[in-house]
């Protein structure tokens, strides 16, 4: 079975498996902004490493104070709908700050900087962190233009053990993998429309595991609770920044990233109303009467294999957080 962790900072429930507990943008389609039609490396390596620590640097201001304003700039997409919700929250619940802070680190650090024209452009930075120390963490950071800032976009823990091997030029520089790939199980433009399909009615297109056939399992079991009716409603993000993003595998298949929005409404029978715990009060607009409806913003990483082989994609990670609540 799933659990719930936190990680912490991100301050926001997240599912992960107990043996695993983090890209915006397509990465083919030669977008072309200000006339650069060269394909060229997205980022040299320090200057992905600085981005790096400079958003580090704002995170744990962030996560110090719980104010959404020392990382906005710095975050983005999924990741950023996460970590501004769960400091939104935080803040709510401690307006003096976190109690208990301690700056994330991040050690080990490596890069996967695709070649690509034009932009927007990214990276994908593989680290060892001083917490969940067991797991790397991967962080995908964009750029939208020139003259913008860095920013994290996608954020997921996973198990070392399960990370594919990326391929690599002679120069070392990552290939990216188009939106619309044919070659794929399933094309990265088609995950979050899949995965929202499989949570609602089933599949066969992913693999068994923690974060399919698991948690479709124990939502199917949640519909109906004693005294209250759940309903779940589940959304692709495929736009902006929440756009899923991929790197070519040395085995011909893909590493991807990809979002989707969840929102579950729990209705109580007449004469009682839903539970609101502390995190959901904090973002509450409206009044529970008889309704909750949780909005939640959920970013995966999957290994999406070659068509051509006929295996399923299968999750190494997924990071969900509370985004908003309302009350009717």
């Amino acid at each position: 079975m799933s659990i719930v962790r936190r990680v912490r900072g991100l301050g926001r429930p997240v599912m992960a498996s107990a043996a695993v507990t983090a890209l915006a943008l397509t990465a083919s389609g030669c977008v072309t902004v200000h006339g650069e039609r060269e394909i060229v490396p997205a980022a040299t390596k320090a200057e992905a490493d600085r981005a790096l620590e400079e958003f580090l640097v704002a995170y744990n201001k962030a996560d110090k104070t719980y104010d959404p304003a020392q990382d906005a700039a710095r975050i983005t997409g999924p990741l950023g709908a996460i970590n501004q919700g769960g400091l939104k929250s935080r803040r709510v619940q401690h307006p003096d700050g976190n109690p208990k802070h301690v700056p994330l680190e991040l050690t080990d650090r490596t890069y996967a900087i695709p070649k690509k024209a034009g932009w927007p452009r990214w990276f994908v930075a593989d680290t060892k962190a001083n917490r969940r120390s067991d797991l790397r963490w991967l962080w995908v950071f964009t750029k939208s233009g020139p003259d913008q800032l860095w920013r994290a976009t996608y954020l997921n823990l996973v198990s070392p053990q399960k990370m594919p091997q990326l391929k690599k030029d002679e120069d070392g520089w990552a290939e990216p993998v188009g939106v619309k790939a044919a070659d794929l199980a399933l094309a990265p433009s088609q995950l979050g429309k899949e995965y929202t399909s499989y949570l609602r009615s089933g599949g066969d297109a992913f693999a068994p595991g923690d974060h399919t056939s698991r948690w479709k399992a124990y939502r199917d079991r949640n519909g109906k609770r004693a005294g209250l009716a759940v309903q779940y409603i589940d959304e692709p993000q495929n736009g902006g920044t929440f756009a899923p993003l991929g790197l070519r595998t040395e085995d011909g298949g893909a590493l991807v990233f990809f979002a989707t929005r969840h929102y579950e409404k729990q209705t109580a029978f007449k004469g009682l109303s839903p539970k609101v715990d502390a995190d959901a009060k904090a973002l509450l607009k409206g009044e529970v009467r008889q309704s909750l409806l949780l909005d939640r913003v959920s970013n995966q990483v999957v290994v999406d294999p070659k068509k051509s082989g006929g295996d399923k994609v299968a999750f190494l990670g997924r990071l969900q957080g509370l985004t908003g609540a309302k009350g009717e």
